[in-house]
């Protein structure tokens, strides 16, 4: 006769937990203070044991249903009862809730499992926007994450030493920038470019309030980054330019939408679906700084068959997991002259025969886009 599967049959990992999940071990004890027959038991830790499996223990078992590596990493995917979970998408993430529509479109707002908050990770939040997530509904508006699936798409920064992931799982990345009120800053846009090419997402670069400027003053940038291969569209919310190409590109496809703050992605987003009614505002005439409308990333579907993540606008955009030595590889003007250098481990700053070095001198190579090259190199370690 057969036996049923067994519970020690499951799949038992290994894993670290976060550092400060632990409880502090308490300091003194102020009754042992006054009381002379236990004064020689101040200074002994209480919650420390020799055999390792007291609170100073930083690994546990979990069951998991498998250990999968994405482009978060390799990440454990716990255990879970379908039976009473839901397959959901997150719509916006936040600190203790995130918002979670399952697949008939309602929405449940719903905490995050314990242990996915405790388990050791790079990534200051373990739920993002975007993310493909199995909860358990939790009466009817609310519910538990227990489960997040594997990731692609991801755009992510460098925030306070950790990971910030922004969005996950989307297609494209329109880089929004303005022509002037804030300033045009290439050297972010290349930061920008950086990320989706090594996240394998396809970067869109819109250069929007192109009223305010000369249009023919930006066609050398621009023609830089169309020779690149790079998408460029120039609008204004203003006077409509640009909205109906911009709004084909956005058609079918899930995109993020990012860029410094006062640029204008929220007006864009608004030419081109009107019923979304996103807050916007002026930016401030004194530091050319925006003011944040977006206050959190937001999955929002649009009426044209398609999704965007309307994302706060960002003053630093610092790369995560990208060190110096790779930087030229995600350069798509600089990676075609690479193999050429005499030395294997160039830099393409300070060696001889380094035919990076030469393409720039030669007009291959923008000059701009070069000294882009470096400034990130000396920047990001």
């Amino acid at each position: 006769m057969g036996k049923g599967k067994r519970g020690s049959d499951k799949k038992k990992i290994r894993t670290s937990f976060r550092k400060n999940r632990t409880v502090r071990t308490r300091q003194s004890d102020l009754t042992a203070s006054f009381d002379p027959e236990r004064a020689d038991q101040l200074d002994v830790c209480q919650g420390e044991r020799i055999s390792g499996k007291g609170e100073l223990t930083r690994k546990r078992t979990v069951v998991a249903a498998e250990t999968v590596e994405d482009d978060g990493g390799v990440r454990i995917l716990p255990e879970i009862d379908r039976s009473v979970c839901r397959l959901g998408r997150v719509l916006s993430a936040g600190g203790l809730q995130s918002e979670v529509a399952d697949d008939a479109g309602k929405v449940f707002r719903c905490a995050t499992r314990r242990l996915l908050k405790t388990l050791s990770t790079d990534e200051r939040h373990v739920v993002a926007t975007g993310d493909r997530v199995w909860f358990r509904p939790d009466g009817e508006q609310e519910g538990i994450i227990e489960r997040v699936e594997p990731r692609h798409g991801v755009l992510d920064r460098m925030s306070r030493g950790r990971r910030q992931l922004i969005v996950t799982n989307v297609d494209q990345l329109l880089v929004v920038a303005s022509a002037a009120q804030p300033y045009l800053k290439p050297n972010l846009i290349d930061r920008y470019l950086v990320t989706a090419e090594k996240a394998r997402i396809r970067p869109i670069l819109c250069i929007n309030k192109i009223d305010l400027v000369e249009p023919s003053d930006l066609q050398p940038l621009i023609g830089a980054y169309c020779q690149m291969g790079y998408a460029v569209v120039c609008t204004s919310a203003v006077t409509g330019q640009g909205i109906e190409r911009l709004k084909r590109w956005l058609t079918g496809c899930e995109t993020v939408v990012s860029g410094q703050s006062g640029v204008g992605k929220s007006s864009l987003l608004n030419q081109i679906d009107d019923s979304l009614g996103l807050r916007v505002a002026s930016i401030s005439a004194e530091t050319q700084k925006g003011r944040h409308t977006t206050t959190a990333a937001r999955l929002i579907p649009l009426g044209n068959d398609g999704y965007v993540v309307d994302t706060p606008g960002i003053r630093q955009f610092q790369l995560w997991d990208v060190i110096a030595e790779e930087v030229d590889s995600y350069f798509r003007d600089l990676r075609p002259f690479v193999s050429g250098c005499k030395f294997p481990d160039c830099t393409h700053t300070h060696e001889i025969e380094c035919a990076v070095k030469d393409a720039v001198i030669e007009g291959y190579i923008d000059q701009r886009r070069y000294e882009s090259y470096l400034h990130l190199i000396q920047t990001d370690d």
